[in-house]
């Protein structure tokens, strides 16, 4: 067992950093002596490293946190021992390969080339990074494909339900609210179908510890304000993924203001900044800022 100053030492870290990970991100609990002295093993050690190596690499702290919380220690020993493979500004490995790997497998209709692809993809970092380096290039890549023919629509709507069912995967596995808990709303407004950024924000917000309602696509206002009326929510979050979808996001946005008031009210997604109503928020470009932000609207 090490002290503060030893674990700090030995993990490459100063104490004020430990310390500030430990309270803020949870990435180490250490034991307590019968004096309050912090104790940390050697696995906590080694978690303190894997967040060090993950900076080192360009993570930002947030997510080098989040990705080593999900890691067993033998991910965790494999990161430290393995040499760092050719990394992007994010930390992550080459967008462009991991794309074309899951495109090449949507050409061939290939079901099972492009789960691998997936699997891999969310093998390598927290969820929120992932989702923001790779989900959106590969589904603009998808887009793309079809609009030139490479790619069919059979195949773009089997890639579309590949990870649409992988982001309903991590909404379901970041836990469920209590009992009590007054939830945020997240959803599309009518006639808005593209909900795979929409999802994703619903699973990260999630993870942040928010209790979260997700109404999906395509969701007419009455049924809106039913929504916000009956789960007493915190706050709505309107999704804008193109600018097509604005006039209808503003009008529910109106209308949740008119039976609401003490409502927060945001809109997010690709084509947020084309939607504008009075008092109503907006997201950033990024999920993990966008949870911050919904976090301190809240406050």
């Amino acid at each position: 067992m090490y002290t503060i100053k030893q674990a700090a030492a030995r993990s490459g870290v100063s104490v004020e950093l430990l310390r500030a990970w430990e309270r803020r991100y949870g990435v180490v609990h250490p034991q307590r002596t019968a004096s309050g002295y912090r104790l940390y093993d050697d696995a906590a050690v080694s978690r303190l490293q894997a967040v060090k190596r993950l900076l080192d690499n360009g993570w930002s702290a947030s997510n080098a946190a989040a990705a080593v919380r999900e890691m067993a220690d033998p991910a965790i020993s494999e990161l430290l021992t393995k040499p760092a493979a050719p990394r992007n500004a994010e930390g992550l490995p080459e967008i462009e390969a991991m794309v074309g790997r899951f495109l090449e497998g949507a050409r061939h209709l290939d079901q099972a080339g492009m789960e691998a692809a997936l699997d891999e993809v969310f093998a390598i970092g927290s969820f929120e990074s992932v989702a923001d380096t790779f989900l959106q290039p590969m589904m603009t890549a998808i887009g793309d494909a079809w609009v030139t023919g490479t790619v069919d629509v059979a195949s773009e709507h089997t890639a579309s339900h590949l990870v649409l069912r992988r982001l309903a995967s991590a909404f379901q596995a970041a836990g469920r609210p209590h009992a009590g808990d007054r939830p945020v709303l997240v959803g599309l407004p009518p006639g808005a179908r593209h909900e795979l950024g929409a999802l994703a924000f619903a699973a990260a917000v999630r993870r942040s510890g928010l209790a979260v309602v997700y109404l999906g696509s395509d969701l007419p206002t009455d049924d809106w304000v039913r929504a916000a009326l009956e789960s007493a929510a915190r706050a709505a979050v309107i999704a804008v993924p193109m600018k097509a979808d604005a006039p209808a996001a503003v009008r529910v946005a109106e209308a949740l203001g008119a039976a609401r008031p003490d409502l927060v009210v945001l809109f997010g997604g690709a084509a947020a900044g084309s939607a504008s109503a009075p008092g109503v928020l907006r997201l950033s470009p990024t999920l993990t800022q966008s949870v911050d932000r919904l976090h301190e609207a809240l406050a």
